[in-house]
């Protein structure tokens, strides 16, 4: 093991990302997938750019990863989304909302687990996000926007009217942060009718994104 390791030191950072990529080098070594391959890549990237060698920016060096990224800003908590929305478990599925422009949009995140109830059957040997319910989370950001007082709304029930131009990009995995912006493109207040479009991403790309109709109603 010492000789291997002492190889793997020696090779140059695009040697070593060229490699085949496994977790140790020995008779019970585990291959990892292509994305793992993808990720683990990038991660070393960003580990070789903030090593010693690299002291481009001594400034980045110092701050530890974990204080890098800001965490996403918060105009609606749970409490105040439960407050508009008639979702609970298992189906509320908006868990903050980080941008709310009355009467036009909003823009709301949904953190994916594990946990989530819907991953041991889909699928139990590569848990990825059912389509229909990124659609229905983004519905329920729509509602946010459809329930307040600026287009009418009086903290009534919704309901789809119709969806179109629907598109899937990628898969939306365990530990991805969902985030969904939801914008009034049409609105008859007269029948409680509006037409919205939105967009789903992870990682600021879009996984998901369609044309919503929907309407307001006590029944």
């Amino acid at each position: 093991m010492a000789a291997t390791s002492n190889s793997l030191l020696s090779l140059t950072p695009s040697q070593s990302l060229n490699r085949p990529t496994t977790l140790f080098h020995s008779p019970t070594s585990v291959s990892l997938s292509p994305r793992s391959r993808l990720l683990l890549s990038k991660s070393n990237l960003v580990a070789s750019s903030s090593s010693p060698n690299g002291a481009d920016n001594p400034s980045a060096q110092d701050i530890p990863i974990e204080k890098r990224f800001p965490a996403f800003p918060t105009v609606m908590d749970i409490n105040v989304i439960r407050e508009i929305l008639p979702h609970r478990f298992p189906f509320l599925l908006v868990d903050r909302v980080i941008e709310y422009n009355p009467g036009v949009s909003a823009v709301a995140i949904k953190n994916v687990t594990i946990n989530d109830n819907f991953f041991p059957g889909h699928f139990p040997e590569r848990p990825i996000m059912p389509g229909v319910l990124m659609v229905e989370a983004m519905a329920q950001v729509g509602g946010l926007v459809m329930l307040q007082p600026e287009v009418g709304g009086s903290r009534e029930n919704f309901f789809f009217a119709g969806i179109d131009k629907v598109r899937f990009r990628k898969p939306v995995i365990a530990g991805d942060t969902l985030v969904m912006r939801m914008t009034l493109v049409k609105l008859q207040k007269r029948f409680g009718i509006a037409k919205m479009e939105g967009k789903a991403y992870v990682g600021g790309e879009v996984v998901c994104e369609g044309e919503f109709l929907m309407a307001t109603g006590s029944d």
